[in-house]
């Protein structure tokens, strides 16, 4: 059960071994048809709905059907309600599931939004036909859609991981042929039940992403998927119990289950596994949803009393990279340093990094990017913040690169008041080049060090005529902020 468990008292094993009883007790007392006893009705704030449908190439019976699903689960207590890839369709050619395709201001997503609005419950809706770009129009995007209790979408991610299978004799499924892959993870989102994290389907097999997830702070993770018969059979629940172990998360699954045509069925067993790695509620065989509570108290104590997280070793493997571009809050102010920055100079910011405008610039275009944390030296950071501090420096660099209309940039890190470090807090300097912007190339480096010193070689003061003003500072911000979102 336990990884060196000989390492642990007696005591402590016994009390282990009595939690996994008292887990497998609890899947052993559950009906195998709502995964509660028929009578029993949950109430809280942490019941969660997990779906699982038999979509056909009909969008308004699929509808009819999540529908009856979602006030099932909604007279159950559900808070939030999970139903599976493919929800709105699942097509019998390529070109029907291009042609059926909507964009997210369409029908489908807009009856479900008067659903969620309706019935005041937070849905998940994993794996939507959406439209792709004119430019990509025989393409779509496999997007996993969050919505909340007002009606609103929260989140949107495009699957990133397709699905390519050709069994001799048995399934044929690219879905490299029509569906656009996602390139970016979505950061985790605040539900009723906890932070959740989205993926979808064949994201499962790829454990990077789950970890990735963990670190960004989730506590849900959610698969809603199709499974084919065959790798379900195999793989479907021991994927499932795999990323609820080793991520000490819940996992809600909603699945596609049975024969949607004469080419595809899919297997079914939408479930939700505790941190534990117990299965909690299952749905029975058919269209069917199960409600569970999702318990964080539960979930912290498994984190506190086996703390795997503490344990990676990042100084002997790479850590994961989890850099994601997050909002910047609204009159959020971080330290620089000795010096205070406002959300309105930074342009770009993930959990770890923030990239902001310079006061005095050496060349237009001018721009820092540091750690969130108060770091002196680069020598303190860690894992995470040196590969998340390089990964925003490599976009920061590119996109100011482009926009300037320059072929090359200068990078720069100084590391201890020796190497020119006036602020003590690690930052890079994003510099992009002009041919002949200095005499000579290395030129540059005897203006950095003092182009924030006057003629004594003293810091300038804050009321300096020499800084930029604040408004000339947000307006740059303002002007590279419209930029990464276009990007």
């Amino acid at each position: 059960m336990l990884d060196k468990i000989s390492c642990l008292s007696k005591a402590t094993v016994r009390k282990l071994v009595h939690a996994y009883k008292v887990q497998s007790l609890r899947i052993c007392k559950m009906s195998t048809t709502n995964g509660l006893p028929s009578n029993t009705e949950i109430t809280g704030p942490g019941i969660v709905a997990v779906c699982q449908m038999n979509c056909k190439p009909n969008k308004d019976e699929n509808i009819k059907t999540g529908k009856s699903l979602i006030e099932k689960a909604k007279v159950r207590g559900a808070k939030m309600v999970f139903l599976p890839e493919c929800f709105d369709y699942v097509g019998e050619s390529r070109e029907q599931s291009i042609s059926m395709a909507e964009n997210l201001d369409g029908p489908v997503i807009t009856q479900y939004k008067n659903i969620a609005k309706s019935l005041n419950v937070w849905l998940s809706l994993g794996g939507f036909h959406e439209k792709g770009p004119e430019h990509d129009a025989s393409r779509i995007y496999n997007t996993h859609i969050i919505i909340n209790s007002k009606g609103d979408i929260v989140a949107t991610y495009h699957k990133t991981h397709l699905f390519d299978v050709d069994i001799k004799g048995g399934v044929k499924l690219k879905e490299t042929d029509f569906t656009i892959p996602g390139s970016a993870i979505e950061p985790p989102v605040k539900t009723p039940l906890g932070n959740l994290g989205i993926a979808t389907c064949y994201d499962l097999r790829f454990p990077e992403m789950s970890v990735a997830l963990r670190q960004q702070g989730a506590q849900i993770l959610t698969y809603p998927s199709a499974f084919t018969q065959p790798t379900g059979m195999a793989h479907w629940e021991v994927l499932l119990r795999s990323r609820a172990i080793e991520n000490q998360c819940y996992v809600v699954a909603a699945a596609q289950t049975g024969k949607h045509h004469a080419k595809r069925s899919s297997y079914g067993h939408a479930m939700v596994v505790d941190p534990w790695g117990a299965v909690v509620c299952q749905c029975k065989e058919g269209e069917d949803v199960a409600v569970t509570e999702i318990d964080l108290t539960y979930l912290n104590k498994v984190r506190t009393q086996m703390p795997v997280q503490q344990h990676r070793r990042c100084d002997i493997y790479r850590p994961t990279v989890t850099s994601q571009k997050e909002p910047i809050v609204d009159n959020a102010t971080y330290a620089f340093g000795q010096h205070t920055i406002k959300r309105d100079i930074i342009f770009y910011k993930t959990h770890l990094t923030m990239a902001f405008v310079n006061r005095k610039c050496v060349v237009p275009g001018h721009v820092l990017v540091s750690p969130i944390r108060v770091v002196q030296r680069f020598s303190e950071m860690t894992p995470e913040e040196v590969s998340d501090l390089f990964t925003v420096s490599q976009r920061v660099a590119t996109v100011v690169e482009s926009h300037y209309g320059c072929s090359s940039v200068t990078v720069g890190l100084q590391d201890g008041p020796d190497a020119g470090q006036t602020v003590m807090h690690v930052h890079v300097h994003i510099l992009p080049r002009k041919p002949g912007d200095f005499k000579r190339n290395d030129d540059i480096y005897s203006e950095m060090e003092k182009h924030d010193k006057d003629s004594s070689g003293e810091e300038l003061e804050d009321s300096s005529s020499e800084w930029r003003t604040p408004e000339d500072m947000a307006a740059e911000a303002s002007t590279l902020r419209q930029l990464f979102k276009d990007s």
